[in-house]
């Protein structure tokens, strides 16, 4: 069941919502088909004997649906940005279009169709192709003009074929307001596709932001480590240096000082590099609701501990939110989020993070985030648990027992 449904829930938000208006459009084809193109053949009067024309006319409608239809779908993937604009098909189309209009006028005006085929056919020729037309157009002034040129063209058409004032301008006013609806209708759905991949592309560019935000701070950190150590190193080997010129015994408590100054700053970038270092992990908690509530997710946090935590456990943890919340960003399509925390006066402390939207299969190779966070976890003889737990619901599940947090209570 699953490889029957994968296909859709694999798809991010706005790769479904690509997936329904293109759904929508392709029946466009077979609506016109139905509904206009089959006018002629069913107005066909029981005696004629030749039905060249009606056929003609069902044939005629035919091809332009389909070509309605191709511009639909070029006009799509212009849209999302995927190609250029189809300026060419979408002269064409128009092209095709008035050759086809004119052809039904001119068959009313000469007798060569009944009289209900012609404002049915001409109602649908118009109609389909300004919804098509405005999907290749951004400026909402322009899509209005498309109804309009429709319908006084139109109207033109009648009247120069020789058709009554009166019929002429039914014509256009029929094509005008079916245009406007037909122009509206398409243009939503192009502005709302647009706006949808806008979207979940500010989502990838803000999740980028975040993992480039970790790194700047990881520079941070490592920059004030080393700074202010390698700065006293310079000065002292420079003084240790003049002091061994003037061949005075300081020297060598100098290279003394600055080996210390060397092994110590060595433990302290394995402490950064490691992430041993001090985190407040109320503060990491607030900053992932944050992040993804800003990136249009309900994320809940639930944090009631009843003991202070170590410092140890804190930073631990504090990775682990980190690492999640950045998961949750860069992959899959969530919506929701949860972040629970459990820290009982006795017993495990449990760190659980949720979201849906989870692919079934992942989307390339595994990284070492989790990887990393199992070997920070093992310090204290934690684990972590992640993997798929239903209904397109990822958990991610980490825990440290509580002998050993007693044990570093102890020793604070």
């Amino acid at each position: 069941m699953s490889k029957l449904t994968g296909w859709w829930k694999n798809r991010s938000t706005a790769g479904k919502v690509e997936l329904y208006t293109r759904g929508s459009f392709y029946l466009f084809v077979f609506l016109e088909i139905l509904s206009f193109g089959l006018t002629p053949l069913a107005a066909a009067a029981p005696e004629r004997t030749s039905f060249v024309v009606p056929l003609s006319l069902f044939l005629m409608m035919c091809v332009h649906a389909v070509l309605c239809g191709v511009l639909t779908s070029r006009a799509l993937h212009w849209v999302v940005g995927r190609r250029e604009r189809p300026t060419r098909l979408a002269v064409a189309t128009a092209l095709v279009t008035a050759g086809c209009i004119l052809a039904v006028l001119t068959l009313r005006t000469t007798g060569g169709s009944e009289a209900t085929v012609a404002p049915t056919m001409v109602a649908g020729l118009a109609w389909f192709t300004s919804g098509s037309l405005v999907l290749c157009l951004k400026s909402v002034r322009r899509m209005w003009y498309v109804s309009a040129a429709a319908g006084v063209a139109t109207g033109l058409a009648a009247l120069g074929l020789g058709m009554p004032v009166g019929k002429a301008l039914g014509y256009a006013v029929g094509v005008l307001l079916g245009g406007l609806f037909f122009g509206a209708t398409c243009g939503f759905s192009g502005w709302l596709l647009r706006t949808v991949y806008e979207l979940d592309r500010s989502r990838e560019v803000q999740a980028r932001l975040a993992v480039a935000e970790e790194r700047l701070r990881f520079g941070r950190d490592l920059h004030d480590v080393m700074g202010r150590n390698l700065a006293v190193i310079a000065l002292k080997s420079e003084l240790a240096v003049q002091l061994a010129r003037r061949e005075r015994p300081e020297a060598v408590d100098q290279m003394i000082e600055v080996q210390r100054i060397a092994r110590e700053s060595q433990r302290e970038v394995r402490d950064v590099v490691r992430g041993y270092r001090e985190a407040d992990l109320a503060v990491e908690l607030e900053g992932a609701r944050g992040v993804l509530r800003a990136a249009g997710m309900d994320c809940r946090v639930d944090f009631r501990p009843d003991r202070e935590l170590p410092s140890e456990v804190q930073s631990a943890l504090g990775w682990v939110v980190r690492e999640a919340t950045t998961n949750v960003l860069r992959h899959g399509d969530a919506q929701r989020c949860r972040i629970r925390l459990t820290a009982p006066a006795s017993g495990p402390v449990t760190l659980v993070v949720e979201n849906d939207g989870a692919p079934e299969a992942p989307a390339g190779p595994p990284g070492s985030g989790l990887a990393g966070l199992r070997e920070r976890l093992a310090v204290l003889e934690g684990t972590l648990e992640a993997g798929l737990v239903g209904d397109g619901r990822f958990r991610l599940r980490a825990e440290i027992p509580g002998p050993r947090l007693d044990g570093l209570e102890v020793r604070a």
